[in-house]
């Protein structure tokens, strides 16, 4: 049997072979975790990202902090969004300008790159648009979890006023996933989402 796919999309500069995603792959050894590497630029990013979803269909897409905000806009897909970064752009002058370490390994074994006044540009643009394709069916797609004590960034009453205070759930932890929090909290969800194949969101209906 084909192995069920799962995107992950990885935050601010992070890579697909982070620790969440090495754990993920472990805890769901029949689920094929796809998780790639992002360009710096927004515009870019989505455009791979939307690219693999055509290509791979994922069954469902997980994208954390910055991932969560690019998630949210893969229209069409079931997606769980963690501590979503929407403002990106106001984030990104608070100490991120000019050069930055990847946190994690690439696979074009970058190990830096630079935050600039274009690049914030960028992200400001794509925010403009990013909640543009909300609809009642999308509204049933997405679900939210936020760390009740995350010091990063606080967008659940954003995310509730747009989905419904039913698509955002708390849980115990911060900004960052850690190895408990996506065995207790996320592949539980994940499951709850997606129970069997023909899961509860006729995802076939929507491909």
């Amino acid at each position: 049997m084909e192995r069920r796919k799962l995107m992950y999309v990885h935050g601010f500069a992070s890579s697909g072979s982070s620790g969440t995603v090495m754990c993920l792959r472990r805890l769901l050894p029949d689920w094929q975790v796809i998780a790639p590497d992002l360009p710096v630029d927004p515009f870019e990013a989505m455009e791979l990202l939307r690219g693999i979803v055509e290509k791979e269909k994922p069954e469902i897409v997980i994208g954390t902090s910055m991932g969560g905000m690019y998630t949210q806009q893969l229209w069409g897909v079931p997606r769980i969004v963690v501590n979503p970064s929407f403002e990106m752009s106001r984030s990104l002058l608070f100490g991120k300008m000019g050069r930055n370490k990847y946190m994690s390994k690439r696979a074009d074994g970058a190990t830096e790159f630079r935050i600039d006044k274009g690049v914030v540009e960028r992200f400001k643009q794509l925010e403009k648009e990013q909640f543009a394709g909300i609809d009642e069916r999308e509204k049933q797609l997405v679900m939210g979890l936020f760390g009740d004590k995350d010091p990063v960034v606080q967008f659940r009453p954003l995310m509730a006023s747009l989905y419904g205070e039913e698509r955002c759930r708390w849980f115990r932890g911060e900004h960052r996933l850690n190895d408990e929090i996506v065995a207790k909290v996320l592949i539980p969800l994940l499951h709850e989402l997606l129970p069997e194949r023909s899961n509860g969101y006729e995802w076939e209906k929507y491909r």
